[in-house]
């Protein structure tokens, strides 16, 4: 498992690890015998060792009188894949969520696939709440997202969306990036939002808007389950 590295990520071999880490500055990777339990390292923040708790920043929380436009989104599916082909199915549903809360207003959506990914439907959700934020003409708001996912945060704040652009979609082991039309999407919407701003928070903890869009995705891949059908 290497959460910090050159692409980080599952891997079932330590060379495919070595080659992400190997030479990165302040690599952080490690070894399990179960897939859920590195899933889960995976998801937690890491601070720098010389950050204090008193220098750290603390995230801006929501508020009803915000002048902010508040958005968090979420992605789920039920398989243990990563990447496509490892241990997902066909049949296996998977779904995004997202909700916004704007001048004592809310609006939520979700949608979902079958055969996909956690990860794809990570990218999904917040693309698609830009989406609907700039259909609206709300993009030059100051907006405020709120993720539990890494795996797009650190796309996004790490650079590494820029430098697979840079590269022609490809990783530093110059393999095809995962999900890339959803990045591409991505990287052309992005700076259409000025005032776009990110935060993690940790996953089915306390955060309300969290804890209702992994509630209101985990409804679409019920009725994805009890139907055999989804809507995109």
């Amino acid at each position: 498992m290497v959460a910090r590295g050159r692409q980080t990520g599952i891997y079932q071999n330590w060379n495919d690890c070595l080659h992400q880490v190997k030479g990165y500055p302040q690599a952080r990777y490690k070894g399990f015998n179960e897939l859920k339990a590195a899933q889960n390292w995976l998801q937690q923040p890491v601070l720098s060792k010389k950050t204090t708790k008193k220098t750290v920043a603390a995230q801006p929380a929501y508020s009803v009188t915000s002048n902010s436009i508040w958005i968090w989104t979420d992605g789920g599916s039920r398989n243990h894949g990563n990447r496509r082909g490892q241990h997902v199915k066909q049949t296996d549903p998977a779904a995004w969520a997202f909700l916004i809360k704007f001048a004592g207003r809310q609006q939520s959506a979700s949608a979902g696939e079958f055969g996909a990914t956690n990860n794809r439907m990570e990218i999904m959700a917040l693309l698609r709440a830009l989406q609907y934020l700039q259909q609206q003409k709300l993009n030059q708001k100051p907006i405020q997202a709120v993720l539990d996912s890494q795996y797009v945060l650190h796309a996004l704040q790490l650079g590494w969306l820029k430098n697979w652009q840079r590269r022609n979609w490809k990783t530093a082991s110059n393999q095809p990036v995962a999900n890339q039309e959803l990045w591409q999407q991505l990287a052309l919407i992005l700076p259409e939002f000025p005032q776009l701003h990110l935060q993690w928070t940790k996953g089915h903890a306390k955060d309300q808007g969290n804890i209702f869009v992994d509630r209101l995705l985990n409804q679409t891949m019920d009725k994805m389950e009890a139907t055999g059908s989804c809507k995109h």
